[in-house]
């Protein structure tokens, strides 16, 4: 954690600012120590640079657990592509360039996905997570002069209202207990002007057809670790049947969708390698998650001008995405 951070950093249920006590540092920052409120009524550790405002078991336990196993695969340095940094860029409906010198508050930042884009783009980023997910992110972008990683909730938000120039909140927001609530919770982080981006999945009738929705009610009550084993066991089987199956003419692409495995064959250029790791890894985020709700694009309109931004635009690319102004 870098020392300046504490200019904007408060107490999430109090409001009040933070210092630092005990602290030990290293690469330019606070690597362990604690922070203290003012009044001394609560105390928050700061562990391998990290503040860490929620504890290990959560609802989001599952995101830390398999960012801390992929923790480099949908990094667009790793895999050689662009994906993140073309999902951002839509999202926000803006430049790269124009997040240079700007403050950015990634929330659910994962293992770094979206982070790695805007510290390139030469924003000073916060990067939060409710889940260790943080520890990933943290090994894959740390030490950086213009990173700091938190694990916070979204729920309370642990900063000064108002200190962000843009926030965005992508694959997050629908694995939250109360996605309404959540949603709201971002507004209140901008600055005057600040631009907030958020994605969704889109609630569709045919999501009934989908098996991930009618076997999550069984598989999200799975321990991680026995879940991940049973994807491991799954995906060699059910990959190559549902090659098979999406090259049905006419058809085939949307039939696979019935076979429970995330396959991208034919929709992103990976490798044979990359296709079995990416296959392993979404099949797991699609059956792991606590919370799965998908919502429309009149709800997510509905919410920015519940929020009073500006600006607003919400469109469908497979996910529904929302942007607007404050």
């Amino acid at each position: 954690m870098k020392t300046d951070l504490l200019r904007i950093l408060r107490c999430p249920e109090t409001g009040s600012r933070l210092r630092v006590a005990d602290a030990r540092e290293s690469n330019g920052g606070i690597e362990n120590g604690t922070l203290v409120t003012e009044d001394g009524s609560r105390q928050y550790p700061i562990v391998g640079h990290i503040p860490r405002f929620a504890s290990i078991e959560n609802y989001a336990k599952s995101f830390g657990f398999q960012w801390n196993r992929f923790g480099k695969t949908q990094l667009d340095s790793h895999a050689g592509l662009t994906l993140s940094r073309d999902r951002l860029i839509e999202s926000l409906g803006c430049r790269l360039q124009d997040m240079a010198d700007k403050r950015v508050l990634d929330v659910g930042c994962g293992a770094g996905r979206f982070a790695e884009v805007a510290l390139a783009a030469g924003a000073e980023v916060v990067a939060l997570d409710y889940s260790v997910a943080t520890d990933a992110c943290w090994a894959n972008l740390g030490p950086h002069p213009r990173l700091n990683v938190i694990q916070g909730d979204i729920y309370a938000l642990p900063f000064e209202p108002g200190s962000f120039d843009i926030v965005y909140c992508l694959g997050v927001l629908q694995h939250t207990p109360d996605v309404k609530r959540a949603f709201m919770a971002l507004p209140r982080q901008l600055a005057p002007n600040g631009r907030l981006a958020v994605d969704v999945y889109a609630k569709l009738l045919l999501n009934a057809l989908w098996p991930k929705y009618w076997l999550r009610p069984f598989t999200k009550r799975v321990r991680e670790d026995r879940l991940f084993k049973l994807v491991q066991i799954m995906v060699p089987w059910l990959l190559p049947l549902s090659n098979h199956v999406g090259r049905i003419s006419v058809i085939g692409r949307k039939l696979r969708y019935a076979i429970p495995v995330a396959n991208y064959e034919g929709v992103i250029p990976l490798s044979d390698t990359q296709l079995r790791e990416w296959a392993v890894l979404d099949t797991f985020d699609m059956l792991s998650p606590k919370h799965d709700y998908p919502q429309s694009a009149k709800t997510v309109q509905a919410w920015f001008e519940e929020a009073q931004l500006r600006d607003i635009e919400v469109f469908r690319r497979g996910v529904c995405i929302g942007r607007g102004t404050k």
